[in-house]
């Protein structure tokens, strides 16, 4: 059974930052990857990491500010966030693999994580 277990959300205010951590058991990925929702919207794409050349891929709106990482071994993602704007309040998915930045060609999700910035 595979399973991705997310931990590391909360409340911060803007400015602040968060680490974000997702742990993936039952097979392993060749990447993996965070996407978020916030009310009333799309689930969208935010980062991804292909283990191959540790190459990492961003949304615009959250280049410069976020940073995806892992470890291969163990079959987990973190995304570290600094400066969140209130823009960033979200539920914050795992995602594996990532075949894009399109939802549906995610196969396996988290459960998500809230991160709550207040302005």
């Amino acid at each position: 059974q595979v399973q991705l277990v997310e931990s590391g959300g909360g409340l911060v205010q803007a400015g602040g930052s968060l680490r974000l951590s997702c742990a993936a058991s039952g097979r392993t990925f060749s990447n993996m990857g965070w996407f978020r929702q916030a009310p009333g919207k799309e689930r969208e794409f935010v980062a991804a990491i292909r283990w191959s050349g540790a190459i990492t891929d961003y949304a615009d709106s959250v280049k410069g500010r976020f940073t995806i990482s892992g470890d291969n071994a163990k079959n987990t993602v973190y995304l570290q966030m600094i400066g969140l704007k209130s823009e960033d309040t979200a539920v914050y998915y795992c995602a594996a693999p990532v075949g894009g930045v399109k939802p549906s060609h995610v196969e396996y999700w988290g459960q998500g994580t809230q991160v709550t910035v207040s302005s």
